[in-house]
């Protein structure tokens, strides 16, 4: 997800805010007025077919994200937050699947006391099993994010809270930049010393923008070589009514070309970030050399900490326009570029939960529960029709292990356009050997190239997988398949398509594939 420019931000809450006021300003109408069915909107497809399976007759449910749609990428329209003002009950998935933009317009205009669900996390007390997200930061140079720590729940902050980091100083030979890196001349700035800095409100020039609890990729270069000091400052904005609250600010040295300076902790491998504490209202760094994660990482506080630019991360600016911030191409910069290309903020679990059939047989619980407590005068059609649905996807479930069975052993490798089926790949006996990219909106690199045609070589693999809707930006894919003669065969990880309209058919669909293209 990218982290958006200040002028979106606010073009996009004066959008919404004109929305609501278009829709009326008064309460909406009452459920009698709007066809007598509870109206529940969800925020992708596949969990408003969960819905219309345990709703039935009783409820209408929509979706923000549109069949064939990114959750990942996909920007609300006008039309979509009209049906959040409307609705009774919203659903999403979350753990951060969706566009920040998406949860951000479910929950800035759902009504007070609308029942407001994230399906991912209310799951997991009925036995939903999450798999933690792990990065590839197998980089020359210590990969250097940005991360906002807890939830900021004791400043009233939720997860459409914004977390605001500014960089308001910088001290060194050269001018720094700090930019996300997506396809080739696709650039956003968001650190820039070169004309020096104007954080302003909290949406200047100089700031980067995260929800809560989350982290983000980001490549960074400096013009000279010497000791930087870079001055950082964080503040929460809980709405978009509120004042920004502070949350401290910090100094960090960062030794480019040059030794680090004796005494210090040095970062110079693995995985750190710039990280903004919500809980404690400070800024450090948290540090992991080895790349394991959040949880292997240590706390380092600025003023003990070096981050180390060796010289053997110079690079030459790229021709293209979306470089020209860097210098004219072919000027000499030392860059740490992303552990992964393309804009991706994301938390620390995988969100593709329902890609193993326990999970949404979970979801599909939490779905009945608050239906009935929206609507009890249904509570004996919900509980019904969730024990048809169950014992359909208990039904399924099998399905999908029988038929995974039947791919031999030694081919039941997974090879896919981005790392959506973990969930998958555990619950029914198989292994992801590669994918493209960790992220749909990411731009594969020629390493991602590389290591993608060894694994599907080493491994002997005969096919690999494309999810349809993202057909047209998995070239990679489709190349080095057909450079080493393999298949291309069909998968669906997020949303539905024209063949594929219901959960279970996509889980089946799936199923199907992956037996006649690997056996």
């Amino acid at each position: 997800m990218p982290l958006l420019p200040p002028g979106r931000w606010r073009s996009l809450f004066a959008v919404l805010a004109a929305s609501v006021v278009a829709a009326g300003c008064a309460a909406p109408p009452a459920l009698s007025d709007r066809d007598g069915r509870v109206q529940v909107v969800t925020t992708t497809g596949l969990l408003r077919d969960l819905v219309r399976n345990v709703g039935g007759a009783r409820v209408n449910a929509t979706s923000l994200v549109r069949d064939g749609g990114d959750p990942h990428s996909y920007e609300p329209s006008l039309r979509d937050v009209r049906n959040v003002v409307y609705a009774d009950v919203a659903f999403s998935n979350y753990v951060m699947l969706e566009e920040h933009n998406v949860i951000k317009a479910l929950d800035a205009n759902l009504r007070r006391g609308a029942a407001n669900v994230s399906l991912a996390e209310a799951a997991v007390k009925y036995a939903a099993e999450v798999i933690p997200l792990v990065e590839d930061v197998s980089l020359d140079a210590v990969w250097l994010g940005l991360r906002a720590a807890g939830d900021g729940a004791g400043h009233g902050a939720d997860r459409s809270s914004e977390v605001l980091l500014s960089m308001t100083g910088a001290r060194g030979p050269g001018n720094v930049f700090g930019y996300l890196t997506g396809s080739f001349g696709d650039t956003d700035v968001h650190f820039d010393s070169s004309d020096g800095f104007d954080a302003g409100d909290g949406y200047g020039e100089d700031t980067a923008t995260l929800p809560a609890d989350a982290h983000t990729h980001m490549s960074w270069a400096f013009t000279e070589p010497g000791v930087y000091e870079l001055t950082l400052s964080a503040s929460l904005r809980v709405d978009r009514r509120s004042r920004p609250v502070p949350m401290g600010g910090s100094t960090f040295t960062v030794a480019v070309g040059v030794p680090a300076p004796s005494g210090a902790v040095v970062l110079d491998r693995g995985h750190a970030d710039l990280t903004v504490d919500l809980d404690r209202g400070e800024v450090y760094a948290l540090y992991d050399p080895q790349g394991g994660g959040e949880a292997a990482q240590r706390v380092v506080p600025a003023d003990e900490a070096v981050i180390v630019v060796p010289n053997k991360a110079l690079a030459e600016v790229p021709a293209g326009s979306g470089f020209g911030f860097l210098g004219r191409p072919g000027d000499r910069v030392f860059q740490l570029a992303q552990a992964v290309l393309g804009k991706h903020v994301h938390g620390e679990i995988d969100p593709h939960l329902w890609q193993d059939v326990r999970n949404a047989m979970a979801y599909v619980h939490v779905i009945r529960d608050t239906l009935t407590a929206e609507d009890p005068a249904g509570a004996v059609d919900y509980r019904r029709n969730a024990e048809v649905y169950l014992d359909e996807l208990d039904a399924l479930d099998r399905y999908v292990r029988q038929r995974v069975s039947e791919i031999p052993e030694a081919r039941r490798h997974l090879v896919t356009t981005h790392d959506a089926f973990g969930y998958l790949a555990r619950a029914y006996g198989m292994s992801v050997a590669g994918f493209v990219t960790p992220n749909p909106a990411a731009e594969p690199s020629l390493a991602d190239r590389r290591k993608l045609t060894d694994t599907i070589r080493n491994l002997a693999v005969p096919a690999v997988f494309l999810e349809p809707n993202l057909a047209g930006r998995s070239s990679t894919l489709t190349e080095v398949a057909a450079q080493l003669g393999v298949r291309v065969c069909p998968i669906h990880g997020d949303t539905f398509t024209g063949a594929v309209t219901t959960y279970v058919q996509m889980m089946r669909f799936n199923a199907d594939s992956l037996r006649d293209c690997l056996r």
